[in-house]
């Protein structure tokens, strides 16, 4: 397989370090060591590549490695079909960098830019998104049965299932808890999704070879260098997604490229990989999103109606855990079954949870983990306000 090596994705400089300490305060599995007055380092066997102690440093002393130059290289090759997907939360943030309100929709000249740095494919992860809750939900249904104890589900993962598109989620589980697996979900992430269809549908429809053929994904999150480097990510025979650059990184790519981006038209669209996708795939990068849109595909498929408004509640003693218990009229079982969900927002806050879980004392079938606050849309990939502290 041609990939590169996955490396340590965050990193400190010592020279910049001002042992302020404010970078353990939100590093949330305690991976770097030092104190007040003592320079830090980061333990990359406890990092989960988040990147949260990036955009909180205030010297700017923390850095992500960079795949920029790789991407500009791809580009600059006449031999080399470079596509590239964005997600969700980029659209909503990369404004920032050019003196735009936050929160401030730039979707379209994003897709704009992107085309004039020379992309020959520009696709949105909402498609692949949408794959991902259709999976996952799937997949929750399934056990569902396997619990129920249904003919023909009885291979099915155990209860409660956990999401998988949270890559420092992943790692985290994968380091500190590996007797929790059999509970995530099989479903790739939505950037993984993407690289894998890309190079193989998307290939052989555009008359492509997949050899030629360089998958971009620009995230605001900086475990995505993570995970597109892990060795399983090989499902199209090559590495499904050549590199990712974060929503700051394809800014300074922007800025360095001449581009007045604040000119560009905001209605150009992105090209259509298979289909439209929906309003679901659009709130994946928040706290909330992966549940509500995968139990919504669950809840329709086993008693064929919509699901109305679900009201999560803080779980007493673990703020940041919040729960739900939505009622779903079950046609092939014939009654209605109670489903507890729960989602986790932090990784500082899903120890209990994987523990009441492993001890066999959980009452939840399905719960949602991300580690940045409020999702995806905070994640370490994207603008950094210095003015804030």
């Amino acid at each position: 397989m041609n990939t590169v090596a996955t490396k340590e994705i965050i990193n400190i400089d010592e020279k910049k370090c001002k042992s302020c300490d404010h970078c353990t305060s939100v590093c949330p599995t305690g991976a770097i060591q030092g104190r007040i007055g003592v320079k830090h380092y980061i333990d990359h066997k406890k990092c989960v590549n988040c990147g949260q102690c990036l955009i909180n440093c205030p010297f700017g002393a923390i850095t992500d490695i960079s795949m920029v130059e790789k991407v500009k290289k791809a580009l600059a090759d006449p031999q080399k079909f470079v596509v590239v997907q964005t997600a969700p939360a980029v659209r909503v943030a990369l404004g920032e960098e050019f003196g735009l309100e936050p929160g401030t929709n730039v979707k379209g000249k994003m897709f704009a830019s992107l085309r004039k740095l020379g992309f020959d494919k520009v696709y949105d992860t909402e498609f692949t998104a949408d794959l991902t809750i259709m999976e996952e939900g799937t997949e929750l249904i399934h056990r569902i049965f396997a619990h129920a104890g249904v003919p023909g589900y009885e291979k099915e993962g155990p209860l409660p299932q956990f999401t998988s598109c949270c890559p420092a989620w992943i790692k985290y589980a994968e380091d500190k808890y590996p007797k929790i697996l059999p509970h995530l979900s099989s479903a790739k992430s939505p950037q993984q999704m993407f690289g894998a269809v890309a190079k193989t549908y998307a290939a052989e429809k555009l008359g492509i070879n997949p050899a030629d053929m360089f998958v971009v994904s620009v995230m605001p999150c900086t475990a995505k260098k993570f995970e597109c480097q892990r060795e399983e990510m090989i499902a199209s025979g090559f590495q499904d997604v050549d590199a990712v650059i974060t929503t700051r990184e394809l800014a300074q790519m922007i800025k360095e490229a001449g581009i007045d981006f604040r000119s560009l038209s905001n209605e150009e669209q992105a090209d259509r990989l298979i289909g439209t996708s929906t309003g679901a795939a659009t709130i994946f990068g928040v706290t909330g999103g992966v549940m509500e849109a995968a139990l919504r595909t669950a809840y329709e498929i086993l008693s064929g109606q919509s699901l109305g408004v679900v009201e999560f509640k803080a779980v007493r003693g673990r703020k940041p855990v919040r729960e739900a218990t939505v009622n779903i009229p079950v046609k092939e079982l014939g009654k209605t079954v109670p489903l507890n969900v729960c989602i986790v927002t932090g990784l500082s806050h899903v120890d209990g949870v994987v523990e009441d879980v492993l001890a066999g004392r959980s009452k939840y079938h399905f719960i949602e983990v991300m580690n940045c606050p409020g999702g995806c849309i905070n994640g370490g990939g994207q603008p950094i306000r210095r003015d804030t502290y």
